[in-house]
């Protein structure tokens, strides 16, 4: 199977779409071509993907992009048997594109995420998050979905395979250790940037380090944060960002109550568990229900960096109870979300929906 991949906004090394869903299809022997901004990012194409490079969509300069991006398709679809967009962009770019074949993997609520843009006027976030759900009705009867959250289902009117967003849960894990409290992710206001730092100069003998990019202001509180207490490393490929959670003390997870986010599993709360650290979140939905199954995380309040703090310093304290957690967290990944099981599923899935291969020319 010959299978197409594009995105134009996130980075090509993007855990769900670089490590976990290509990797599944070069695990299984297919043949996949990349197409994404890897220029933007300073990235290169994974050994054995064949790499087209576009420009990046960012704030309001996606135009470009946008042409790019349907060049590259129409080049390129007729000789894949499968396509996959992972953004609105590229379902925009794919509009008219006649492939029996073309898959939108949907791993955000766009309307709500609209709501989020700092590019987007105001004033336009509400009738442009309409126009969106509205979009979203019409690209379903016409092409195939994959959905990373369940909850995201509400939003069509058809069923669709959800394959969630799993890490691969390694079999082993070192012990928690003392002193450590990391952040795995894109740091935004948003996401708890600023608490994180408040977090940083609230608790004692514990280490704050964060492991994500953050842009503009944010990336100066940041730097201007840096001190005994705080390490910001940027961005880190996800296999090197991972490791820095061996041995830690506990993930952080600070995201703010926004309506992009109360449908959603925060990714970084199962990579903690899967990695043997246990994990301190806000009270999003899916975050406690995790907490609750998996007996490997501590709730605290939305925008209160001192609650946070002292759930951080109470594990930090407590060896017993720390490992206690961090083992059932680990365990209940192991059973429960692991892409050691449902990335041959998303394989499959694509199989079922490749096109037969076309006869040769004689």
């Amino acid at each position: 199977m010959r299978v197409l991949v594009l995105c134009s906004v996130h980075d090509p090394r993007d855990a769900r779409v670089s490590t976990r869903e290509i990797g599944a299809l070069l695990d299984a022997g297919h043949a996949v071509t990349q197409v994404g901004p890897f220029s933007a990012y300073g990235a290169v194409p994974r050994d054995g993907v064949r790499g087209i490079d576009i420009p990046r969509a960012v704030g309001r300069r996606r135009l470009r992009a946008l042409r790019e991006s349907r060049r590259v398709l129409r080049e390129e679809a007729p000789r894949h048997d499968v396509v996959i967009v992972h953004s609105a962009e590229g379902v925009a770019a794919a509009a008219g594109l006649r492939h029996p074949a073309l898959v939108w993997d949907v791993h955000e609520d766009t309307p709500a995420s609209l709501g989020l843009k700092p590019w987007l006027p105001q004033a336009l976030r509400r009738p442009v998050a309409g126009v969106a759900r509205l979009g979203e009705k019409v690209v379903e009867r016409r092409r195939h979905l994959l959905l990373a959250e369940a909850a995201y289902a509400e939003r069509f009117n058809q069923p669709h395979p959800i394959v969630p967003n799993t890490p691969m849960v390694p079999e082993h894990v070192p012990a928690t250790g003392r002193g450590r409290a990391v952040y795995v992710g894109s740091v935004t206001v948003a996401r708890g940037g600023d608490d994180l730092i408040a977090l940083s100069r609230l608790v004692d003998d514990v280490r704050v380090e964060i492991v994500g990019p953050a842009a503009g202001d944010l990336a100066d509180r940041l730097r201007a944060a840096e001190s005994d207490r705080l390490d910001w490393f940027g961005f880190q490929p996800n296999e090197v960002a991972l490791a820095r959670l061996e041995g830690a003390t506990v993930g952080l997870s600070l995201l703010h109550d926004e309506p992009n986010y109360r449908h959603s599993m925060p990714t970084k709360l199962l990579e903690y568990l899967a990695h043997g650290v246990p994990f301190v979140s806000t009270p999003l939905p899916l975050a406690v229900e995790l907490a609750e199954r998996s007996g490997g995380g501590v709730i605290v309040p939305f925008g209160d960096p001192t609650a946070a703090a002292q759930a951080v310093c109470a594990l930090n304290a407590d060896d017993d109870r720390r490992q206690a957690m961090a083992d059932a967290g680990h365990a209940w990944m192991r059973d429960n979300a692991n892409w050691a099981k449902d990335g041959p599923m998303f394989v499959r899935t694509l199989e079922a929906w490749a096109r037969p291969p076309q006869p040769s020319a004689q």
